[in-house]
Protein backbone atom coordinates (compact mmCIF):
# COMPACT_ATOMS: atom_id res chain seq x y z
CA UNK A 1 0.00 0.00 0.00
CA UNK A 2 1.17 3.39 -0.91
CA UNK A 3 1.53 6.38 1.45
CA UNK A 4 0.16 9.47 0.55
CA UNK A 5 2.88 11.86 -0.50
CA UNK A 6 2.93 15.51 0.92
CA UNK A 7 3.41 18.76 -1.69
CA UNK A 8 7.42 19.24 -1.82
CA UNK A 9 8.45 22.58 -1.59
CA UNK A 10 8.60 23.44 -5.21
CA UNK A 11 4.80 22.90 -5.29
CA UNK A 12 3.71 25.51 -2.34
CA UNK A 13 6.25 27.72 -4.44
CA UNK A 14 4.24 27.61 -7.23
CA UNK A 15 0.59 28.01 -5.82
CA UNK A 16 1.59 30.72 -3.57
CA UNK A 17 2.15 33.15 -6.32
CA UNK A 18 -0.63 32.12 -8.40
CA UNK A 19 -2.57 32.77 -5.64
CA UNK A 20 -0.90 36.13 -5.09
CA UNK A 21 -1.50 36.73 -8.77
CA UNK A 22 -5.12 36.29 -8.84
CA UNK A 23 -5.40 38.46 -6.10
CA UNK A 24 -3.53 41.38 -7.72
CA UNK A 25 -5.58 40.80 -11.12
CA UNK A 26 -8.68 41.56 -9.11
CA UNK A 27 -7.52 44.49 -7.49
CA UNK A 28 -5.98 45.36 -10.57
CA UNK A 29 -9.85 45.04 -12.19
CA UNK A 30 -11.52 46.75 -9.72
CA UNK A 31 -9.04 49.50 -9.91
CA UNK A 32 -9.77 49.90 -13.47
CA UNK A 33 -13.18 49.39 -13.35
CA UNK A 34 -13.73 52.82 -10.88
CA UNK A 35 -11.58 54.86 -12.90
CA UNK A 36 -13.67 53.77 -15.90
CA UNK A 37 -16.60 54.49 -13.88
CA UNK A 38 -15.41 57.79 -12.89
CA UNK A 39 -14.48 58.78 -16.63
CA UNK A 40 -17.93 57.52 -17.71
CA UNK A 41 -19.77 60.40 -14.82
CA UNK A 42 -17.31 63.11 -15.67
CA UNK A 43 -16.61 63.39 -19.61
CA UNK A 44 -18.60 65.68 -22.14
CA UNK A 45 -21.98 65.09 -22.94
CA UNK A 46 -21.73 67.10 -26.12
CA UNK A 47 -25.19 67.97 -28.72
CA UNK A 48 -26.68 70.15 -31.24
CA UNK A 49 -29.43 71.58 -29.74
CA UNK A 50 -31.08 73.12 -32.46
CA UNK A 51 -33.38 76.09 -32.90
CA UNK A 52 -35.34 76.99 -29.47
CA UNK A 53 -39.29 75.76 -29.46
CA UNK A 54 -41.79 78.31 -30.90
CA UNK A 55 -43.53 78.50 -27.45
CA UNK A 56 -41.04 80.03 -25.93
CA UNK A 57 -40.41 83.34 -28.45
CA UNK A 58 -36.64 82.71 -27.32
CA UNK A 59 -33.29 83.89 -29.02
CA UNK A 60 -30.04 81.72 -29.21
CA UNK A 61 -27.32 83.55 -27.03
CA UNK A 62 -23.92 83.19 -26.21
CA UNK A 63 -21.75 84.38 -23.35
CA UNK A 64 -18.08 83.88 -21.98
CA UNK A 65 -17.92 81.80 -18.94
CA UNK A 66 -14.72 82.13 -16.56
CA UNK A 67 -15.05 78.08 -16.21
CA UNK A 68 -13.30 78.49 -19.36
CA UNK A 69 -15.97 78.14 -21.64
CA UNK A 70 -18.41 79.78 -24.19
CA UNK A 71 -21.98 79.16 -22.70
CA UNK A 72 -25.17 78.35 -25.03
CA UNK A 73 -28.49 78.84 -24.46
CA UNK A 74 -32.16 80.55 -25.32
CA UNK A 75 -33.25 83.89 -23.74
CA UNK A 76 -37.13 83.71 -24.03
CA UNK A 77 -38.98 87.25 -23.43
CA UNK A 78 -41.50 87.79 -21.64
CA UNK A 79 -44.22 91.22 -22.11
CA UNK A 80 -44.57 91.39 -19.02
CA UNK A 81 -41.16 92.33 -17.61
CA UNK A 82 -42.13 90.73 -14.04
CA UNK A 83 -38.80 89.01 -13.44
CA UNK A 84 -35.84 86.68 -15.35
CA UNK A 85 -35.66 82.83 -13.92
CA UNK A 86 -32.17 81.10 -14.86
CA UNK A 87 -32.92 77.54 -15.61
CA UNK A 88 -30.23 75.00 -14.60
CA UNK A 89 -30.28 71.29 -15.88
CA UNK A 90 -28.77 68.29 -13.91
CA UNK A 91 -25.54 66.51 -14.46
CA UNK A 92 -25.36 65.42 -18.17
CA UNK A 93 -28.53 67.34 -19.25
CA UNK A 94 -28.87 69.91 -21.04
CA UNK A 95 -31.18 73.14 -21.82
CA UNK A 96 -33.67 70.70 -23.53
CA UNK A 97 -34.54 69.19 -20.16
CA UNK A 98 -35.64 72.67 -18.79
CA UNK A 99 -38.22 73.41 -21.69
CA UNK A 100 -41.32 72.47 -20.41
CA UNK A 101 -40.17 74.66 -16.87
CA UNK A 102 -39.62 77.61 -19.15
CA UNK A 103 -42.62 76.90 -20.92
CA UNK A 104 -45.16 77.32 -18.04
CA UNK A 105 -43.10 80.21 -16.61
CA UNK A 106 -43.01 81.78 -19.31
CA UNK A 107 -47.60 81.77 -19.15
CA UNK A 108 -46.97 83.37 -16.39
CA UNK A 109 -45.22 86.31 -17.54
CA UNK A 110 -41.74 85.24 -16.65
CA UNK A 111 -38.58 85.60 -19.05
CA UNK A 112 -36.29 82.63 -18.96
CA UNK A 113 -32.74 81.97 -19.79
CA UNK A 114 -32.14 78.20 -20.12
CA UNK A 115 -28.32 77.38 -20.06
CA UNK A 116 -25.80 74.42 -21.33
CA UNK A 117 -23.63 74.43 -18.71
CA UNK A 118 -19.78 73.53 -19.45
CA UNK A 119 -19.53 70.53 -20.98
CA UNK A 120 -22.78 69.52 -21.79
CA UNK A 121 -24.89 70.46 -24.82
CA UNK A 122 -23.38 73.41 -26.91
CA UNK A 123 -20.95 74.47 -24.48
CA UNK A 124 -17.53 73.24 -24.89
CA UNK A 125 -15.68 71.84 -21.98
CA UNK A 126 -13.04 68.97 -20.85
CA UNK A 127 -14.82 67.25 -18.23
CA UNK A 128 -18.09 67.52 -15.92
CA UNK A 129 -16.64 68.96 -12.70
CA UNK A 130 -19.93 68.31 -10.78
CA UNK A 131 -20.17 71.97 -9.90
CA UNK A 132 -16.90 73.60 -9.68
CA UNK A 133 -16.62 74.68 -13.18
CA UNK A 134 -20.49 74.78 -13.49
CA UNK A 135 -20.46 77.99 -10.61
CA UNK A 136 -18.66 80.09 -13.11
CA UNK A 137 -21.37 79.84 -15.35
CA UNK A 138 -24.12 80.39 -13.00
CA UNK A 139 -22.46 83.89 -12.15
CA UNK A 140 -21.98 84.25 -15.55
CA UNK A 141 -25.59 83.73 -16.64
CA UNK A 142 -27.25 85.63 -13.74
CA UNK A 143 -24.86 88.88 -14.95
CA UNK A 144 -26.02 88.20 -18.52
CA UNK A 145 -29.72 88.15 -17.24
CA UNK A 146 -28.42 91.80 -15.46
CA UNK A 147 -27.17 93.14 -18.57
CA UNK A 148 -30.28 92.01 -20.70
CA UNK A 149 -33.10 92.76 -18.71
CA UNK A 150 -32.09 95.22 -16.37
CA UNK A 151 -33.77 96.35 -13.27
CA UNK A 152 -35.86 92.58 -13.25
CA UNK A 153 -35.27 90.61 -10.11
CA UNK A 154 -33.48 87.14 -11.00
CA UNK A 155 -34.81 84.00 -9.66
CA UNK A 156 -32.81 80.31 -10.27
CA UNK A 157 -34.25 77.20 -10.24
CA UNK A 158 -31.20 74.56 -10.28
CA UNK A 159 -32.05 71.00 -10.23
CA UNK A 160 -29.32 68.12 -9.39
CA UNK A 161 -25.56 69.72 -10.39
CA UNK A 162 -27.29 72.91 -11.68
CA UNK A 163 -28.54 73.62 -7.90
CA UNK A 164 -24.79 72.64 -6.66
CA UNK A 165 -23.45 74.94 -8.99
CA UNK A 166 -25.70 77.40 -7.67
CA UNK A 167 -24.71 77.11 -4.12
CA UNK A 168 -21.13 77.19 -5.26
CA UNK A 169 -21.16 80.12 -7.06
CA UNK A 170 -18.15 82.46 -6.32
CA UNK A 171 -18.57 84.99 -5.35
CA UNK A 172 -22.05 84.32 -3.95
CA UNK A 173 -25.44 85.14 -6.22
CA UNK A 174 -26.76 88.20 -5.91
CA UNK A 175 -30.77 86.97 -6.96
CA UNK A 176 -34.21 87.47 -5.41
CA UNK A 177 -35.12 83.96 -5.45
CA UNK A 178 -33.36 80.12 -5.87
CA UNK A 179 -34.88 76.72 -6.10
CA UNK A 180 -33.08 73.85 -5.51
CA UNK A 181 -34.01 69.94 -6.82
CA UNK A 182 -32.82 66.80 -5.77
CA UNK A 183 -29.55 68.91 -4.31
CA UNK A 184 -26.46 66.92 -3.23
CA UNK A 185 -25.15 68.09 0.09
CA UNK A 186 -22.01 67.07 -0.39
CA UNK A 187 -19.75 64.90 -3.49
CA UNK A 188 -18.81 62.21 -0.83
CA UNK A 189 -22.82 61.81 0.07
CA UNK A 190 -23.65 61.48 -3.55
CA UNK A 191 -21.13 58.95 -4.33
CA UNK A 192 -21.50 56.63 -1.46
CA UNK A 193 -25.59 57.00 -2.52
CA UNK A 194 -24.56 55.87 -5.91
CA UNK A 195 -21.86 53.32 -5.02
CA UNK A 196 -24.10 51.55 -2.46
CA UNK A 197 -27.46 51.51 -4.66
CA UNK A 198 -25.19 49.06 -6.86
CA UNK A 199 -23.14 47.41 -4.03
CA UNK A 200 -24.89 47.63 -1.29
CA UNK A 201 -22.58 47.83 2.37
CA UNK A 202 -19.67 47.29 0.52
CA UNK A 203 -20.32 50.71 -1.64
CA UNK A 204 -19.30 52.84 1.64
CA UNK A 205 -15.83 51.14 1.23
CA UNK A 206 -15.66 51.29 -2.53
CA UNK A 207 -16.16 54.92 -2.24
CA UNK A 208 -12.95 56.40 -1.91
CA UNK A 209 -11.85 54.89 -5.17
CA UNK A 210 -14.11 57.26 -7.04
CA UNK A 211 -13.28 60.61 -4.55
CA UNK A 212 -9.20 59.69 -4.70
CA UNK A 213 -10.01 60.68 -8.77
CA UNK A 214 -11.79 64.14 -7.83
CA UNK A 215 -8.11 65.79 -7.82
CA UNK A 216 -6.07 64.24 -10.42
CA UNK A 217 -9.08 63.96 -12.83
CA UNK A 218 -10.91 67.51 -12.41
CA UNK A 219 -8.28 69.57 -10.08
CA UNK A 220 -10.86 69.86 -7.16
CA UNK A 221 -11.04 68.17 -3.95
CA UNK A 222 -13.72 66.53 -2.50
CA UNK A 223 -14.02 69.15 0.37
CA UNK A 224 -14.74 71.74 -1.80
CA UNK A 225 -17.87 70.17 -3.17
CA UNK A 226 -19.73 70.71 -0.36
CA UNK A 227 -22.85 73.17 -1.23
CA UNK A 228 -24.33 72.02 2.17
CA UNK A 229 -21.04 74.74 3.74
CA UNK A 230 -22.53 77.18 0.95
CA UNK A 231 -26.25 77.19 1.35
CA UNK A 232 -26.42 80.05 4.17
CA UNK A 233 -24.32 82.50 1.92
CA UNK A 234 -27.31 82.54 -0.54
CA UNK A 235 -29.40 85.86 1.40
CA UNK A 236 -33.21 85.00 -0.65
CA UNK A 237 -36.01 83.10 -0.27
CA UNK A 238 -35.50 79.72 -0.91
CA UNK A 239 -37.32 76.44 -1.94
CA UNK A 240 -35.59 73.06 -1.71
CA UNK A 241 -37.19 70.38 -3.16
CA UNK A 242 -36.58 66.91 -2.37
CA UNK A 243 -38.49 63.29 -3.46
CA UNK A 244 -38.94 61.23 -0.54
CA UNK A 245 -37.86 57.57 -1.93
CA UNK A 246 -34.75 59.27 -3.54
CA UNK A 247 -31.98 56.90 -3.13
CA UNK A 248 -29.48 59.45 -5.32
CA UNK A 249 -30.21 62.51 -3.07
CA UNK A 250 -31.76 60.98 0.28
CA UNK A 251 -34.78 62.32 2.29
CA UNK A 252 -31.64 62.42 4.97
CA UNK A 253 -29.50 64.54 1.90
CA UNK A 254 -32.41 66.95 1.67
CA UNK A 255 -32.76 67.82 5.18
CA UNK A 256 -29.40 68.35 5.93
CA UNK A 257 -29.16 71.07 3.07
CA UNK A 258 -32.35 72.42 4.19
CA UNK A 259 -31.47 72.61 7.97
CA UNK A 260 -28.27 74.26 7.44
CA UNK A 261 -29.76 77.39 4.89
CA UNK A 262 -30.90 80.61 6.22
CA UNK A 263 -34.54 81.78 6.22
CA UNK A 264 -37.13 82.32 4.65
CA UNK A 265 -36.52 79.10 3.58
CA UNK A 266 -39.36 76.37 2.33
CA UNK A 267 -39.04 72.48 2.48
CA UNK A 268 -41.07 70.84 -0.10
CA UNK A 269 -41.00 66.71 0.17
CA UNK A 270 -42.50 64.95 -3.02
CA UNK A 271 -43.75 61.81 -2.00
CA UNK A 272 -43.41 58.81 -3.92
CA UNK A 273 -40.50 60.93 -6.05
CA UNK A 274 -37.58 58.91 -6.85
CA UNK A 275 -34.68 61.12 -8.63
CA UNK A 276 -36.90 62.06 -11.65
CA UNK A 277 -37.99 65.15 -12.95
CA UNK A 278 -40.20 66.81 -10.29
CA UNK A 279 -42.38 68.49 -12.97
CA UNK A 280 -42.77 65.39 -14.78
CA UNK A 281 -43.69 63.57 -11.56
CA UNK A 282 -45.79 66.40 -9.48
CA UNK A 283 -47.51 67.81 -12.79
CA UNK A 284 -49.97 70.41 -11.88
CA UNK A 285 -48.88 70.45 -8.19
CA UNK A 286 -45.06 71.53 -9.15
CA UNK A 287 -46.83 74.19 -10.65
CA UNK A 288 -49.03 75.70 -8.50
CA UNK A 289 -45.75 75.39 -5.64
CA UNK A 290 -43.09 77.08 -7.70
CA UNK A 291 -45.32 80.33 -9.52
CA UNK A 292 -46.76 80.46 -5.83
CA UNK A 293 -43.10 80.69 -4.49
CA UNK A 294 -41.73 83.33 -6.76
CA UNK A 295 -44.72 85.31 -6.64
CA UNK A 296 -44.40 85.58 -2.84
CA UNK A 297 -40.70 85.79 -3.43
CA UNK A 298 -40.34 88.72 -5.68
CA UNK A 299 -43.14 90.32 -3.74
CA UNK A 300 -40.89 90.63 -1.06
CA UNK A 301 -38.01 93.59 -0.87
CA UNK A 302 -34.74 92.31 -1.27
CA UNK A 303 -32.57 91.12 1.19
Amino acid sequence: MKSAVAPGPSNRRRRIPFKALSLALLVLGALTGFYAVGWTLSRPVQANIGSPPASLNAEAVAFSSQSGSVIHGWLSHALSGRASVLLLPGVRANRLSMVSRAEFLHRAGYSTLLIDLQATGESKGDAITFGWRERFDVVAAVEYLNTRLPGRPVGVVGVSLGGAATLLATPPLHVQAAVLEAVYPSIERAIVNRVEMRMGPLGRLAAPLLLLQLQPRLGVAAADLTPVNHIAQLACPLLVIGGTTDRHTTLDDTQLLFAAARDPRELWLIQGAAHVDFLEFAGDAYRRRILAFFADAFASPPG
